[in-house]
């Protein structure tokens, strides 16, 4: 049983910092934010993946159980994700969400639970596609309507875990930001925090007038309501489940 607390126009220009051989930015610590109105990308839709993997220490990767590459040397030729796609990897089911808040006051999430997957094209203009619960190279995505920036006052992306036992410490988990110029922006939540349960991964919110992307990475041991308390949302939450069919 699972639980959840509730419920084109502008010139690109070259972002300020990035990975040049990947063509992305890298949102960390030192350096955690970034500007979409400085890169011209405040317009089309924006879309924010979730992908992820179990590491292969934990389920006798190249290093596993039973002698590793001595007795078993053809492993190192066996891809990570080929060898992640088993019942440890089925085990932990990675979920992606959002509050949102829009400039009339009104707020609400976009997430799998309650099938509350948004609209693109109407209020609040964040819509979830897919629901992937083996950590599959796709992913799962939200997508945002940027055409309608200025309804929106804030948002924030979250990764939960659903049913099954916490297990942060034993994935690669990646949020990554396509906008509709320029590079991708890429979160990795690679802090260390087996006994978490949710984690504020990335924020969205207006500042002075531009659209400003923000690492946030802070790690809860509950679920969607302590985000909530956490970020001051004011939702009522209670318990929900997944559709059988997702």
């Amino acid at each position: 049983m699972g639980f959840f607390d509730g419920l084109r126009g502008a010139r690109a220009m070259q972002f300020q910092s990035g990975n040049a051989s990947s063509n992305a930015i890298e949102l960390t610590r030192r350096q955690p934010t970034v500007s979409l109105a400085k890169q011209g990308a405040v317009h089309g839709n924006l879309r924010v993946n979730l992908s992820w993997r179990m590491r292969t220490s934990d389920i006798g990767g190249r290093s596993g159980q039973g002698g590793g590459l001595l007795r078993h040397p053809f492993k190192l030729f066996k891809p990570d994700m080929v060898q992640a796609h088993t019942q440890g990897m089925v085990n932990v089911d990675l979920d992606i969400g959002c509050l949102f808040e829009l400039t009339d006051g009104t707020r609400g999430v976009v997430q799998p639970l309650g099938n509350l997957h948004g609209d693109i094209n109407s209020p609040p203009y964040v819509k979830l596609s897919g629901d992937d619960r083996f950590g599959a190279p796709s992913g799962e995505t939200i997508f945002v309507n940027l055409d309608h920036a200025d309804e929106i006052k804030r948002l924030l992306v979250f990764v939960y875990i659903y049913d099954q036992t916490p297990a942060f410490d034993r994935t690669h988990a990646l949020v990554t930001l396509y906008p509709s110029t320029g590079p991708r922006i890429e979160i990795a939540l690679d802090e260390r925090h087996p006994q978490a349960r949710s984690c504020a991964v990335v924020s969205l919110e207006k500042v002075k007038g531009e659209l400003m992307v923000r690492r946030e990475v802070k790690f809860v041991y509950g679920f969607q309501a302590e985000l909530d308390r956490l970020y001051g949302w004011g939702l009522q939450w209670g318990r929900g489940y997944k559709s059988t069919k997702a």
